[in-house]
């Protein structure tokens, strides 16, 4: 279907320098990479780079985020980008606009989330690009304030209809994990490998207070690219104990595959919104790739209060900032450059994709398994919450 568009400047005097002047198109723009950022600082990583011009059209949305009303693209189309907002109800709803805005063609559009997150010190540490597979909704919990738990319980954290945290939650929204293509990611993480990450004095600085604990070796160690998943909360929270819990949820939630290096607020409401657009074939979801750069530690250092780690701020912010574009322009470069021979027609994702329904077919390698026999669900047929079983009685 055909659509007209009105190409409009931004709002900024920097994107309406950059912006062409008004004018009409009779074309959807179907991008070969949709870059989805979620605040000023991450979307404008992207603006006056050598490699592309992304503000040579700046396209309003309607249902985008009113803070960030354009999408903004190349002269030539094949890479957009947008800015959603923070935390899950933003980002679904900015996604939820662009896959059904008469605007875009997104059926082979790669989308890839690249923001900054906080980074667990065993894993990784500040400037690191991690690359997921899993999204893990960890804060979709019972709770209990934690001078309230049961004296037996490791956190007040407990997985919804569950009566202890190590059990799997038998009450499930869907939203709980979502899985990606392993293929694509890997692919992802080969490209960013050719990148010279950034770092900086202040980074080296603050991440060798971690070097005293063995178990920190990797936040002390310099920024690298890595394959490793994140946690998803819109609670922005600090310290050992709920990093320990998380790293437990994350672990629970995916059978014990997955590996818990970053923690944000957005991903699981992308993913949810992108797998419900995948539903309609309005977008191939095994075409996202989750990245995320260390801008702070989930936890603080050996003699350093939770308070003091998470009112210090982002101590690797400017790194963070820098990696998002130098790493994840080797991915859209490479997308790009190499869309007939890999791209155009997908990359074959062989691990199973989406969510712990198995909402777009086959069996989850997570949780109970599909609640639709392995096949795709239908899209016109009444639900109901998923429950694996009713919770019992217990005394704590």
């Amino acid at each position: 279907m055909l659509v007209q568009v009105l190409l409009q400047c931004a709002l900024t005097p920097s994107i309406a320098t950059a912006s062409r002047t008004s004018q009409l198109t009779t074309m959807k723009i179907a991008p070969k990479v949709f870059i989805l950022s979620m605040f000023a600082d991450e979307g404008e990583a992207w603006f006056g780079i050598p490699e592309f011009n992304v503000l040579a059209k700046n396209i309003t949305v309607p249902g985008f985020s009113p803070l960030f009303p354009q999408a903004h693209c190349t002269e030539d189309e094949s890479i957009c980008s947008l800015t959603m907002g923070e935390a899950e109800i933003n980002a679904a709803s900015t996604i939820t606009a662009l896959a059904h805005s008469p605007i875009f063609d997104l059926r082979r559009t790669y989308f890839m989330i690249a923001g900054i997150a906080g980074m667990n010190p065993k894993i990784a540490t500040l400037g690191s690009v991690a690359f997921a597979r899993y999204t893990v909704q960890v804060g979709l919990q019972e709770e209990f304030d934690a001078r309230e738990k049961p004296d037996n319980f490791s956190t007040g954290y407990v997985p919804q209809g569950s009566t202890s945290p190590d059990e799997f939650p038998p009450t499930l929204y869907g939203t709980e994990v979502f899985e990606v293509n392993e293929n694509l990611r890997q692919l992802a993480v080969s490209m960013a490998k050719n990148a010279t990450l950034f770092d900086d004095e202040p980074s080296q600085s603050y991440r060798s207070n971690y070097s005293s604990n063995p178990a920190f070796a990797a936040g002390a160690a310099p920024p690298s690219v890595l394959a490793c998943d994140t946690a998803t909360a819109d609670v922005f929270w600090t310290g050992d104990l709920l990093g320990e819990a998380f790293e437990n949820t994350t672990k629970l939630f995916t059978n014990g595959s997955g590996v818990y290096c970053s923690t944000q607020q957005e991903e699981n409401g992308s993913l949810e919104a992108l797998m419900r657009a995948a539903l309609f074939d309005l977008v191939d979801f095994s075409r996202v790739i989750v990245m995320r750069t260390g801008s702070d530690f989930d936890r603080p250092f050996d003699g350093q209060t939770a308070a003091a780690n998470l009112f210090f701020g982002f101590p690797g912010f400017v790194p963070a900032i820098q990696n998002i574009h130098l790493a994840g322009v080797k991915v859209v470069q490479g997308i790009v450059e190499g869309w007939k021979d890999t791209f155009e027609m997908g990359v074959k994702a062989d691990n199973y994709i989406g969510d712990v329904f198995g909402s777009l077919g086959g069996q989850p390698d997570f949780g109970p398994g599909s609640m639709f026999g392995g096949k795709r669900a239908p899209v016109r047929q009444g639900g109901r919450r998923r429950t694996v079983r009713a919770r019992s009685p217990v005394n704590v």
